[in-house]
């Protein structure tokens, strides 16, 4: 087969060349930029252009593969699509690889890119074994795809945007959280949490669905409880349900006696069975606890021992962009996150200052998408207002056009405090050596990325 993809770049569409093309299939594929990524696939043997040119696209092809990221009005999309070549999205591809196998589906809203990849770390050093599409470049694979032709386990992150994971029928299903995000594709946060109900609801009779506490089974309207979570409604679920928190005492799954030596976090695990003390997750974020948890209660259902679970956590070693330490020495600290909706960025912070009580911070943020921006404009102010220095940049729109009236500059104002900046790259690699840190947070879900090693050489230099 010949398989031809449009945004061959992103996190999910080069999982899914990369299989194809381990397979032994001919991959090709467009995207708008260069990046590291790109680079390896081609280095790989998968053939990539960067200009948006019909002619670039090789003849012969049986499959275009695009992601909503991809304008409909490029050019390639509109070529392809007058051809009458079958074009399916990236969902419903990975729909059809996972149908026939045990599929392991985690969603919601963050930390499903760290709970998929721990379970499919875990799961990959016990006899059940597992293949995994991941979202992230799990360190442990250096990779984000991972291919066990001789397991019926499919580990994959599921992806609200756009409904895609409504193309997945698990036979375990993981969600993590429900807080509203993606709100110019449904709309409102109502629209949202009937996507994530559907998806519940589709895991397989006789499989086992995990939910974070607080999203469950109740009478009524979708609400915040008391835990800050949104309960959900699910009429037709035929699989086992079980709850897991990191915080309190009511869940299947909860963590107890979390502590911190030397940047690893230990904690004991609470299940049905049973307590198991002095798990080891090293260096690692708080927030981790709970992925750690609900990917423990995922692995468990499946049949992995404790012992198993235990060795598995404790070799974990983590996601590129996920808490992600490029400096940790006695002086200086450089961590680098994904973080670009308000509650990761305050989970993000937490675990620092948890880690490093007192240290000076300061933190580097580039927005991700102008109507996130707009949306959540007072609560990414107050979540920022909490560091020592901010730098912001200017927003990555991804896939969107400009709103009027909607930059870093609105919610840099709105941010209490005075130790407030807005730079371009460039600028951000003279002032943060100048302001003295003790640790530094870059956080973004755009392009911030390509900053990172910049940073960490001028910092580096300067220590």
């Amino acid at each position: 087969m010949n398989y031809y993809f449009l945004g061959i770049g992103g996190i999910g569409m080069s999982a899914l060349a990369r299989f194809f093309h381990q397979r032994g299939d001919t991959v090709s594929g467009y995207d708008r930029t260069e990046t590291p990524l790109t680079r390896q696939l081609v280095e790989e043997g998968i053939s990539v252009h960067y200009d948006d040119d019909p002619s670039l696209i090789p003849d012969n092809i049986d499959l275009v593969v695009y992601t909503p990221a991809v304008p409909t009005e490029t050019a390639e999309f509109q070529y392809l699509k007058q051809k009458g070549l079958p074009m399916e999205k990236r969902s419903q591809v990975l729909g059809e690889l996972t149908r026939g196998k045990k599929c392991i589906a985690v969603a919601g809203t963050h930390g499903k890119t760290s709970t998929s990849s721990m379970i499919a770390h875990i799961l990959s050093h016990t006899k059940l074994g597992c293949s995994a599409f991941l979202g992230g470049i799990a360190k442990n694979f250096n990779s984000n795809m991972v291919v066990d032709n001789q397991s019926e386990y499919v580990v994959v992150e599921a992806d609200e945007y756009d409904r895609s994971f409504l193309q997945l029928h698990p036979f375990c299903s993981v969600i993590t959280a429900t807080d509203p995000d993606h709100l110019d594709v449904y709309g409102t946060h109502e629209h949202m949490l009937e996507a994530f109900r559907q998806f519940a609801e589709q895991t397989e009779p006789g499989g086992t669905l995990i939910l974070k506490e607080g999203i469950s089974m109740c009478e009524g309207h979708d609400h915040h409880d008391h835990h800050g979570h949104h309960e959900m409604h699910l009429d037709h679920v035929e699989a086992a349900i079980h709850s897991y928190t990191a915080h309190g005492l009511e869940a299947d799954y909860y963590s107890q006696n979390v502590r911190n030596y030397n940047g690893n976090i230990y904690f004991d695990l609470r299940t049905p069975n049973g307590v198991l003390f002095d798990l080891e997750l090293p260096n690692t974020a708080l927030y981790s606890v709970e992925n750690a948890v609900a990917a423990a209660a995922a692995v468990l259902s499946l049949g992995v021992t404790g012992e198993e679970l235990r060795q598995g956590l404790s070799t974990y070693m983590g996601v590129r962009r996920r808490f992600d330490y490029h400096i940790k020495t006695k002086k200086l600290v450089m961590i680098d996150d994904y973080a670009h909706h308000p509650q990761e960025i305050e989970a993000c912070l937490e675990s620092v200052r948890y880690l490093y009580p007192g240290k000076r911070l300061v933190v580097i943020f580039q927005p991700h998408l102008y109507s996130r921006t707009r949306d959540f404009a007072d609560e990414f102010a107050r979540v920022l207002s909490t560091v020592d220095e901010l730098i912001m940049m200017p927003i990555y729109p991804a896939r969107e056009q400009r709103l009027p009236g909607v930059s870093s500059s609105m919610v840099l104002h709105k941010v209490k405090g005075l130790s407030k900046y807005l730079c371009s790259a460039d600028q951000v690699l003279e002032l943060v050596p100048a302001l003295y840190p003790d640790v530094v947070v870059t956080m973004g879900a755009g392009d911030i990325d390509r900053l990172v090693p910049r940073l960490e050489e001028v910092l580096l230099k300067e220590a």
